[in-house]
Formats: structure tokens, C-alpha cells, sequence
């Protein structure tokens, strides 16, 4: 797999699990964000593309521009203000914001069967 995401917490990864492939690599920053904890990142995410995926909040944003400076490159998927976070994002929100990330290959759609769609 050529890229990883990087979330906050393992809520935020068991969330994001729920609507990716098993074999997408998901790594969380626990929050705090020292120097160790960077260079392990940078270490195990190696030469990959990265996928930054933290909450729309003040710590989220933080978080958002420290690992800018270790991952210039890194594309930004953002959640937006009112959900609660990663964790608390609709699976369908997640999906529209990997899918204009061009992931749709690693996307696991709900079954229509269970989630019919909405009647506009």
C-alpha cells in the first residue's frame, strides 16, 4: 500500500476502519505530539503518501500543523465544525471525503439492503 492515514485517536482509527479495507494503514497521534512520537511517525509511515484526517478543533488543528511540517505533502481531509470529531462523523461524510481523496478502491460501502437511500 503506497499511502497511510493519520488520525488522533483509536476512536477516530476504529471509525475510519469501519468504512476502509482492513489493509489501509491507519496510525493515530494520540494526541500529544512530541518530537519521539514525530520520528516515529516519520519512521513508520516512511516515503508513503499521507492522508491527515484529525478533528475540526482548536487540538485538531495543532495536531494538523505539526505533522504539516513533517509531511509537507500530506493531503488534508477535513470533518466538518459540529460533528464531534473523527468519531463522531456520519459514515457517509467519511465516505464523501475519502472518495474526493480518490480512495474509492479501498472503500467499504455499507449495504444498500441495510442503509436504503435517502428519498429526496
Amino acid at each position: 500500500m503506497d499511502f497511510a492515514i493519520i488520525v488522533e485517536g483509536k476512536n477516530d482509527k476504529s471509525r475510519l476502519s469501519r468504512v476502509l479495507s482492513p489493509d489501509v494503514p491507519i496510525h493515530c497521534t494520540f494526541g500529544t505530539m512530541g518530537p519521539d512520537r514525530l520520528d516515529s511517525l516519520r519512521r513508520t509511515v516512511g516515503h508513503r503518501q499521507v492522508y491527515l484526517f484529525l478533528d475540526n478543533d482548536a487540538s485538531g488543528r495543532r495536531i494538523r500543523g505539526m505533522l504539516s511540517d513533517v509531511f509537507p505533502d500530506a493531503e488534508h481531509l477535513y470533518t466538518r465544525k459540529g460533528y464531534k470529531g473523527v468519531e463522531g462523523t456520519p459514515e457517509e461524510y467519511l465516505i464523501q471525503q475519502l472518495e474526493k481523496a480518490g480512495l474509492e478502491e479501498y472503500i467499504r460501502y455499507p449495504d444498500p439492503s441495510v442503509y436504503p437511500p435517502d428519498p429526496k
